[in-house]
This record gives structure tokens, sequence and C-alpha cells, in this order.
């Protein structure tokens, strides 16, 4: 699992993957015997098709909730760094952790060797991609 997805979860955004239906599964029919290897079909329908709309990403209150894991660990300033931030996740903070989500979410190669450079533009990147999936974050923290 990557470090991002870590994050995501950690905050409420993305629940863990549910495992796909097995071949059994998908091919069973209610009131009908299951055969293996036979094939299946779909019931005909005289119905027009209707077009599936995108699923709404649904909002995640991701303020309220890392100002009360802030609550229980005093002393973290997660809103300026992202080791704190990750500390307050319970996320491995370490440079090489921090070097491997840098690198998962692109970060460009001339921040890359500069750890401080790194770790501006990660901080504002991760809040950056954890508004674009469903978390609530100020315009004040993605500047």
């Amino acid at each position: 699992m990557s470090i991002f997805t870590s994050i995501l979860e950690k905050l409420g955004i993305r629940k863990p993957a549910a495992p796909a239906p097995t071949a059994a599964k998908a091919a069973f029919t209610p009131g009908k015997a299951y055969t293996p290897g036979a094939p299946t079909r779909l019931p005909q329908s005289d119905a027009t098709p209707v077009p599936m709309r995108p699923a709404a990403i649904p909002v995640v209150d991701v303020m309220a909730k890392l100002e009360t894991l802030a609550a229980s660990k005093p002393g973290l300033d997660w809103k300026v760094s992202i080791v704190d931030l990750l500390k307050l996740l319970g996320i491995d903070s370490s440079y090489e952790a921090r070097k491997e989500l840098a690198t998962e979410l692109g970060c460009p190669a001339n921040l890359m060797n500069d750890s401080a450079s790194m770790n501006v533009w990660l901080h504002k990147t991760v809040l950056q991609k954890v508004a674009e999936n469903g978390g609530n974050v100020p315009q004040s923290l993605l500047h």
C-alpha cells in the first residue's frame, strides 16, 4: 500500500479495498445451479440502459479529525510540518519514508536533494491531494 493511500485511510477518506468477487460468486444466479466453466448469460431486457453518473466524492471533515488528534498530541504543528502531520496520523515520518512519499507524488528532482525544500513541497502537495480526494482543507493551507 502506498504511503499516500495510508494517509487517506487514516483521515477516513478511503476505506481499505474490498476483496474482488470470485468467479463463482459473480456467476451465481439465484434459483439456478452453478456449473463451473459453464457460460453465464445476463437476462435480456427491453429497457433502455440508463447512463451511470460519476459518483460524487463525499467530503470528509479532515480539519476536525486533525484538530481532535492534535488535542491528544500537543506540540505537533501539522499545519506547517509534513513530519508533524505524518506523526499525528501515526505514519512513518522518517526521511526515507518522506522521500518515498515525495517520489510517489511526483516531487521535482531538484527538490529531492534538499530536505527542507522537499518537506515544504510535500506538505503542500499532500494537503492539496487530500482536498482533491474529498477532504475539507482550507485555502490558507493550500498556498
